[in-house]
């Protein structure tokens, strides 16, 4: 069932500047951010932290548990309350997914322009982010609120893992073969949603896929073939898979072919519906991705598009692909595809057509 905001209130994506994970700050921006935080003690039961730019932190709590802790808000992508409150939710629960752990509980972030939007469509967003949760079998066990320009909603997700089973983005190997379990574009819809030039069916397609739990990840960090495993989101397919390259100092070689792709979304590229973050993250990396001669520019554009509640990418040996395509393909995920593969070589992005 839809849940549409009163006529009299503000389209929800008029009032932010940027939606969903296209909010994320530009990759080069952030590294100057954070510069200064390096030297921090590190005790040695913290598994995973911000080394290698992975998905959620990591703390060894004994010799058979391991806490996950992550987080993730961001403003409206949609116009829809309870959507945006379901694709919040579904993003933020993901970090946990790409670590390899089940969540276990949630803290809601809520930040609301409380005199330009009503309680109702407030509460509509919370509601869309409560039925995700409950869908992930978790509870929100508490929160915090703020009165805010832009809204802004998400979760702190706290999710479980066995120490052995921590899959980090920094531990793929030369020969991984490289699995995508999502299709791209969702930048690119949420772009033409913000010019009214997404068609009914692209939307319904953008729902589906934007709500849709990573729910495979437990199953593929117990595959011992699976070496590393993130999430493809604000950075896009191309920055994301070179957090991987950086971290396992290998070459990520992307057959660009066999990308899977949201259906009409190269077309609404070629119109001109790319975000600005898609801009921005081409500024930030373009110098460590190879192009093909000729490479068009709807397809680099949807190489640097910014995923909300995108899907996973793993990578594993070439003996265990067959078992990690028919684990998503058990989730539902009949949309995973090979896309690509690991090689000794610098850290860089080599694309294919």
């Amino acid at each position: 069932m839809t849940h549409t905001t009163p006529p009299t209130e503000p389209r929800l994506t008029s009032l932010s500047h940027g939606g969903g994970c296209g909010c994320k700050i530009a990759p080069g921006v952030l590294a100057n951010i954070l510069r200064g935080t390096s030297g921090l003690p590190v005790p040695p039961e913290l598994l995973v932290g911000i080394e290698t730019a992975d998905d959620a932190a990591v703390y060894k709590l004994n010799d058979e548990q391991a806490l996950i802790a992550t987080t993730d808000f961001f403003m409206p992508i949609v116009d829809d309350a309870f959507d945006f409150g379901r694709i919040a939710a579904t993003t933020a629960i993901s970090d946990v997914y790409a670590m390899g752990g089940t969540p276990i509980m949630a803290l809601a972030l809520v930040g609301m322009p409380i005199n330009v939007l009503s309680h109702e469509t407030i509460g509509r967003i919370l509601e869309g982010g409560a039925s995700v949760c409950k869908a992930a079998g978790i509870p929100i066990a508490g929160g915090h609120t703020i009165d805010s320009v832009e809204p802004i909603y998400g979760l702190v997700a706290i999710g479980l893992v066995h120490p052995s089973r921590v899959k980090r983005n920094a531990d793929a190997r030369a020969g991984d073969v490289l699995v995508l379990g999502k299709p791209l574009g969702v930048g690119i819809q949420s772009a033409a949603l913000k010019k009214n030039a997404l068609a009914p069916e692209g939307y319904a397609q953008m729902i589906a896929t934007t709500t849709r739990l990573n729910t495979p990840g437990p199953d593929l960090a117990r595959i011992d073939g699976v070496h590393a495993i993130t999430d493809v989101t604000g950075f896009g397919l191309a920055g994301h898979a070179l957090e991987m390259a950086r971290g396992s100092s290998c070459t990520v070689h992307i057959d660009w072919h066999k990308v899977p792709l949201l259906s009409g979304v190269r077309e609404l590229a070629a119109q001109g519906m790319v975000t600005g973050a898609s801009v921005r993250n081409w500024a930030g990396y373009g110098q460590d991705v190879q192009l093909p001669a000729g490479f068009p520019p709807q397809d680099q554009a949807l190489l640097t598009d910014p995923q909300t509640s995108g899907g996973l990418l793993v990578a594993c040996s070439p003996e265990s692909v067959d078992q990690v395509l028919a684990t998503f393909m058990a989730h539902g995920f009949d949309r995973a595809s090979v896309v690509g593969h690991m090689a000794s070589g610098p850290a860089q992005i080599q694309v294919a057509t």
